[in-house]
């Protein structure tokens, strides 16, 4: 305890230097049971870099098809083809939901789902050129690194090439999803036939060398250690430095309901103890974050997976981002998330302001379009 405590005056020195913090104070700073004063560290670096300026956007998802080659041991949200509730849309019920989300006046559409065995990569640009040319005002936040290597492996292509391919069609960035955590030792338990952290590293890099940005995030409260994480951030971090193509970092906690983990799908596996992250283990993440991102402009409250009212109290812990409207969220209520499906402009403007902070709505590239 007496570690713990002396070591958070050093971190609060660096941090008010404005110096980067070192793998050892991430790891320390997991170890501390000082959760206000790793929050009130965070929210100097964030108050240093965003004011009091708290973003949204307006968006919509679509999780166009749950049927999934890769069944990872954490996800309730992919199945097999031949499940019987394993879905797909079809175009037009694509282009539906792409008219909802203009009718609420959406400057985003996010769009993921899960590695699917049939589907050939000219539908995906089908569905990207189709929606883009219906609706040009709109930005598509499309594919995360992992859907981008199956489209390569599905269509005989380069990486580079698919992400051109894609950016010709109306792609405008990259979700950061499919990152999980990047320890080797955690990926062989949960996801083994995942892309390779190094892989969706190299898919992230020539995204952004072809101008395309992206997010990027980190699925924690599984099986990993406070070490691993700390690690993942870092590498994040070294990627930043080399290309500056992240917008934001999202802490994304696991939720175990419905997964294999807790439902084991082959019979005579059996079922480990996992319970929803803390609200405390879930504040020292957003703030970590925070503090060791020093390069990253933003930190993202994902509420659809944090619920609303943490949501707001990590505004003071690091966070500047509540995401945004969301509409039609599949992956995090498959696993049993409780949160609503979608907030409207007004709510959310709401929540911002009842923290205290100024609710700034702006467009996917942080280009804003107004206070609210």
């Amino acid at each position: 305890m007496e570690t713990k405590t002396l070591i958070l005056p050093d971190i609060f020195n660096n941090v008010l230097a404005g110096e980067r913090l070192s793998f050892e104070d991430g790891v320390a700073l997991f170890n501390s049971d000082d959760l206000l004063t790793i929050g009130e560290m965070a929210n100097l670096v964030r108050e240093r870099k965003n004011g009091r300026k708290t973003y949204f956007v307006v968006n919509r998802h679509i999780n166009y098809s749950n049927i999934c080659i890769n069944r990872c041991r954490f996800c309730a949200f992919s199945r097999d083809k031949d499940a019987p509730d394993a879905y797909e849309f079809s175009f037009n019920e694509i282009m539906k939901k792409a008219a909802e989300a203009d009718k609420i006046g959406a400057t985003e559409i996010h769009i993921v789902g899960g590695l699917h065995p049939d589907l050939k990569f000219d539908f995906y640009l089908k569905m990207i050129s189709a929606i883009k040319e219906r609706y040009p005002g709109i930005h598509l936040q499309a594919f995360t690194a992992v859907e981008i290597a199956h489209l390569a492996e599905i269509s005989g292509r380069a990486t580079g090439d698919v992400l051109r391919q894609l950016q010709k069609a109306g792609l405008g960035s990259l979700p950061g999803g499919g990152a999980e955590i990047f320890a080797d030792r955690v990926r062989q338990a949960l996801c083994s036939s995942k892309l390779s952290p190094d892989g969706w590293l190299t898919i992230m890099e020539q995204a952004h060398e072809l101008g395309i940005r992206s997010n990027a995030t980190m699925l924690y409260g599984q099986i990993e250690t406070y070490e691993e994480r700390v690690e993942h951030l870092i590498k994040l971090r070294n990627l930043q430095d080399q290309t500056g193509g992240f917008m934001a970092f999202i802490p994304l906690p696991f939720h175990p309901a419905n997964t294999p983990l807790t439902c084991p799908a082959r019979e005579g596996e059996k079922a480990e103890q996992f319970t929803r992250t803390s609200a405390i283990d879930d504040l020292k993440t957003i703030a970590i974050s925070r503090l060791m991102l020093d390069n990253f402009d933003h930190i993202k409250a994902f509420w659809i997976m944090l619920g609303v009212k943490l949501a707001q109290v990590s505004l003071s812990f690091g966070a500047d981002d509540l995401d945004g409207t969301v509409v039609e969220e599949k992956i995090t209520h498959s696993a049993g998330a409780t949160t609503p499906e979608s907030l409207t402009r007004e709510r959310l403007v709401n929540l911002i302001k009842e923290t205290g902070r100024e609710a700034v709505e702006r467009n996917t590239l942080y280009e804003v379009i107004g206070n609210r």
